[in-house]
Formats: structure tokens, sequence, C-alpha cells
């Protein structure tokens, strides 16, 4: 199972030093992937956490941490499908992919905010549809030119849509959800899944068996698909689910590798730590230094245990 860690696009640790800063450091450290997350707003009478009152653009971050490293694949869970045209998502992702030699993989969602939903001007309704015909969209585009697509929502002229991605076909689409629906979506469409930063992390191989089974079903290849989990980890402190158990990826150091190992056999093939979901990282009553060193802290202890040869040059 690969390993990787969150870029600091929210709250309190975040400035353009931090990112720097583990960018480098991770992919020195021998962990596999980058993630970023969108959030567009924040409504002013309501409280979504102080994960979400400030974050970055996540496709610009991850643009700037393919220019600091050389190895470590860019990662973003997610982007919302149904807020941008495709073929605008399609001329951000190839350039990027571009750019990083190949190293991109682009994780979707549908969105949930009705105030974002508002403020982009698409209604919350449509968004499965749009969602699925973006993922449709998306892979003609990345096809062979002449590029011509017409759905319900989305329409591209014949038309020559260059450059194409390094990755070929293009780069792993990876969607998020974690309902039923959601999950059958996955295996029908998406070369993988990637959880929320609620998912019952208990109940994690049944969710990847709902992937499977939905994508033998369309006669596509189970093996093949990625599962990828973020992972809210919080050292030193038991948080107890609401049946009284510990969850997962919270207690010691012991208890969370353990945990590691728990997810993997339970069939994840990738988990990246993401600070950017906790308290003691990214509340703005955290003085920034503090905050940042917590996340170092996470970075550094759960590093994979050897890196990739000449990995120490990358600092």
């Amino acid at each position: 199972m690969d390993l990787g860690f969150a870029l600091p696009v929210s709250g309190a640790w975040s400035s353009a030093e931090s990112v720097r800063l583990v960018a480098r450091r991770a992919e020195a450290l021998g962990y596999a992937s980058l993630w970023t997350f969108q959030r567009l707003l924040h409504p002013v009478r309501a409280d979504w956490s102080a994960t979400y009152v400030s974050v970055q653009d996540p496709v610009v971050t991850l643009a700037h941490a393919a220019a600091l490293t050389q190895r470590v694949r860019l990662g973003v869970a997610v982007l919302n499908a149904p807020y941008v045209p495709p073929l605008v998502l399609a001329k951000q992702l190839t350039t990027l992919d571009v750019l990083s030699d190949g190293r991109l993989d682009v994780g979707l969602g549908l969105g949930w905010a009705a105030e974002e939903f508002e403020a982009v001007n698409v209604p919350r309704a449509e968004r499965v549809g749009r969602t699925v015909e973006t993922v449709e969209c998306l892979r003609a585009i990345w096809g062979p030119d002449p590029v011509r697509f017409e759905g319900t929502y989305v329409n591209v002229p014949e038309a020559i849509v260059q450059p194409k991605p390094v990755q070929q076909p293009h780069p792993p689409l990876l969607m998020g959800g974690s309902v039923p629906a959601a999950l059958e979506r996955v295996g029908r469409l998406a070369d993988g899944w990637v959880s929320s930063s609620r998912q019952d992390l208990r109940r994690v191989g049944q969710d990847i068996d709902t992937v499977r089974t939905a994508a033998e079903r369309a006669a596509r290849d189970p093996g093949v698909l990625r599962f990828v989990v973020r992972g809210v980890v919080r050292l030193g402190s038991e948080i107890s689910d609401r049946d009284g158990r510990r969850r997962l990826l919270t207690g010691s150091i012991d208890q969370v590798q353990q945990d590691l190992d728990t997810l993997g056999e339970q069939g994840v093939t990738e988990v990246f730590v993401d600070p950017n979901f906790s308290p003691d990282v990214v509340s703005p009553t955290v003085e920034p230094a503090r905050s940042l060193g917590t996340a170092l802290e996470l970075l550094e202890r759960l590093a994979p245990p050897i890196g990739p040869p000449g990995s120490e040059t990358s600092t």
C-alpha cells in the first residue's frame, strides 16, 4: 500500500513557504504522492469547520508542487466536476500532466454545498448528470482528434484539442462518494475511488467490495482499480466513534501504524495523511509555526520505512 501526504492548502499551516517545505520533504522521505482538495467559499452564516474557511486552489497548488519535485505523484481529492465546463477542466489538467511529466491523479466529486452551486450558477439537482458527462467528455477530449462530444449538459463541436496528456490514455480518473449509488457509479465509470474525510474506515472493505462488484457488472476489470483513503490522523488523541470504539488512525503511533496495515488488508491501495482536516493544524486560534510543526511531526513519524534510491537528493 502506498502512503501519501496532503499539501498545506487550508487554514493556519497554509502558506507558500509551507507548501515548498512539505512538497520537498515528503518526496525526500519517500512518500508516493501529494494531495490537495477544493473549496470555493465559506458562507457567513454557517460553520463548515475551520478546514473550509480558507482553501487554496488545488490545481494551481499542485502546479507549484510539480516544479518543486521530480518523482512524487500529484493528486486532487476532489475537484467538483459540475463547477466548470469539461473543456476548461481538461485544458488545466492536461497542462498540469504535461508540466509534471505525467504525475497527475484526478479525483472528481459531485459537490455538495448549495452555496457553491449558486455561486457558479449551476443547479444542484443536475450534479450527478453533469459529473457523469464530465467524465465521459474528459475521456473524449483526451482521445484522438478530432474531438466531438454531445450530451445533455455539455457539447464540444468537432475540433482539434491539443496538447494531449503525457499519461495515456489519460491521467487516472478517481471518483468520490460514500453511499451505495455513488460507489456503484465509481465501479462503472472511474479508475478508482477516493474516500471522504468522514468515511467510516471500519467498513471501507465493504465499500471497496461494492465498487468492485459494480465494475464486474459493467464488464470492467476490478483488479486494476485504485482505492485511495484520506487519512485524518490524530496522534496522541484517541477519538471515539458514535459506537464508542476508537476511530481508526487516532491514538498512538503504534495504533495508527496498525490501522494502516488493517486498511491495506481491506483492499486499500493508498492512504494519504491529511492534516488539513485536523483542528490541531488548521484552527485559526493555532499559531502558524505550531500548526506547521504538528503537521511536520506527522510527516516525519509516518514516513515510509525505506525511501526510493537517491531520494535524499530531492531536498
